[in-house]
């Protein structure tokens, strides 16, 4: 007999595959922050690879490519982020650079929509910013693309378009961390497991996001991710 439960079993957040009717499982969500040194200067901070450090978003912050959202509450600078998205296919700890890369599923583009207004008052007092990173359909990701098809992209044009007008570009050679390396760090602090995101960064030129807007990113040889926030 299995479990019984005293309230309905929370919905198994996932994936699309591209090209595929299977769906890829997500346990957990993180986040490089400052991953790109242009994007570190507008933020602030020194590029000069300090160590990377990270942060997470819940699974089910996930939302699919091709939504219309509803804007979200509580802020009034809404910012986009452009991202690579590595998915982990096998886990394991304590991963070594060199055999990072068996670790990965595949890749896919993400959004890592940021109440920017909330993150910096909350900077300013010292406090987490949790919420202004993992509220409700903050993680928007297009279909995954299996490496076994794509292999693993370390250069290629990473780009948003907001409305048809270019806001962020930058490569994916530019990154601070590479994806190896990036895998390899996380592995020290946490176990991955199959089943685990890693929002890779962003390059310059983050910008306010308002309602109505209609948001599309790209990587070169992986995809894209297409959201609309509704209208107010």
């Amino acid at each position: 007999m299995g479990d019984v439960y005293v309230i309905a079993e929370p919905k198994t957040t996932s994936v699309p595959v591209a090209r595929n009717d299977a769906r890829f499982p997500v346990r957990r969500v993180y986040c490089v922050g400052r991953n790109y040194a242009a994007h570190a200067r507008e933020m602030g901070h020194d590029p000069d690879r300090e160590p990377p450090f990270f942060f997470s978003k819940p699974a089910d912050a996930l939302v699919e490519s091709g939504r219309t959202l509803t804007f979200p509450t509580m802020t009034d600078d809404l910012h986009h982020e452009i991202e690579l998205v590595v998915a982990i296919g096998v886990g394991g700890s304590d991963i070594p650079v060199a055999r990072a890369l068996d670790h990965v599923y595949g890749y896919a583009v993400g959004l890592d929509m940021t109440k920017r207004d909330l993150q910096a008052e909350a900077k300013k007092l010292g406090r987490p910013w949790d919420l202004s990173k993992g509220f409700d359909e903050s993680a928007p990701c297009g279909p995954i693309r299996p490496a076994s098809e794509i292999g693993h992209p370390d250069r290629g044009i990473i780009r948003l378009e907001v409305n048809c007008e270019e806001r962020q570009t930058g490569d994916l050679s530019q990154q601070i961390w590479s994806v190896p390396e990036v895998i390899s760090h996380l592995s020290r602090y946490v176990r991955l497991e199959a089943g685990d995101l890693i929002m890779t960064g962003t390059p310059a030129g983050v910008t306010k996001v308002s309602p109505g807007d209609q948001l599309v990113g790209t990587v070169e040889g992986v995809g894209e991710v297409r959201v609309t926030y509704r209208s107010a």
